[in-house]
């Protein structure tokens, strides 16, 4: 018969071997971008035009410009500009504290969702059943609306503005 030893070394050797087995699934697993509106599946996928940052996302659901910008406040007014540039200040407010629309810097969410950067990225692509449309140029097939950089610069941006309470999960 096996020793102890020989047991709890066979268990550790096949429980490393789980997790190295494991570890690669999940970070391999896709990105699955699901409506706000109703949960069907967010047509976007990656195209030539998109940055490094943008195909990242699409793989990950991780934004990666979020701790970029917390950690570099200059850099974070891109994703400001951006925000004007493609009129969120009209439902929003100057600032994203709310206007027509809601504000979009507190810990009030609309969507439990938002709580993510994955979450708010899918209200802001595809819309919601509250009164947003969908922004994302492949979701509405309209080439002049906003890519998928642009609306991770603004998401990046909106987190460093962030005036409610608790946790920031998307700094993790």
């Amino acid at each position: 018969m096996f020793g102890n030893k020989a047991v709890k070394a066979t268990l550790v050797a096949s429980f490393l071997t789980f997790v190295g087995l494991a570890l690669p699934l999940q970070a391999s697993a896709a990105c699955n971008l699901v409506s706000t509106k109703d949960g069907s599946p967010l047509p976007i996928k990656a195209v030539d035009s998109d940055t490094p940052q943008a195909k990242e996302f699409l793989e990950t659901c991780i934004n990666p410009y979020t701790k970029m910008y917390a950690a570099d406040p200059a850099a974070a007014k891109a994703g400001k500009k951006k925000f004007g540039y493609y009129s969120c200040t009209q439902c929003h407010g100057a600032n994203g504290g709310g206007q027509v629309g809601p504000s979009i810097l507190d810990d009030r969410w609309q969507y439990s969702k938002h709580v993510t950067d994955k979450g708010l990225f899918e209200t802001i692509a595809g819309g919601s059943n509250g009164g947003m449309f969908a922004w994302h140029q492949q979701v509405a097939g309209n080439p002049e609306l906003v890519p998928t950089d642009d609306i991770l610069k603004i998401i990046g941006w909106l987190r460093t503005e962030y005036k409610g309470g608790g946790d920031k999960p998307w700094l993790k």
